[in-house]
């Protein structure tokens, strides 16, 4: 991924998690922002093979085409 294909978003953590991940990433001699995209990406890599993540997606997935039908008047 280059640099101009990343996003930008804002991360609230609570103070003594920001410090663990400071400490973290300053042992390792990376940055905050590495660590942070590297537990986020095992994050979603575990719910890919989450089969209660995939069931609430799945009813997820099913409320909003429901949802959308109403709003076009197909029901």
């Amino acid at each position: 991924m280059t640099k101009d294909a990343t996003k930008n978003i804002l991360l609230r953590l609570d103070p003594e998690l920001a410090e663990q991940l400071q400490t973290v990433a300053s042992v390792e001699g990376r940055s905050v922002s590495d660590v942070a995209r590297e537990a986020i990406a095992a994050l979603v890599d575990r719910r890919r093979e989450d089969s209660r993540f995939s069931q609430l997606l799945e009813e997820n997935l099913t409320r909003h085409e429901q949802s959308l039908r109403r709003l076009r008047g197909d029901d």
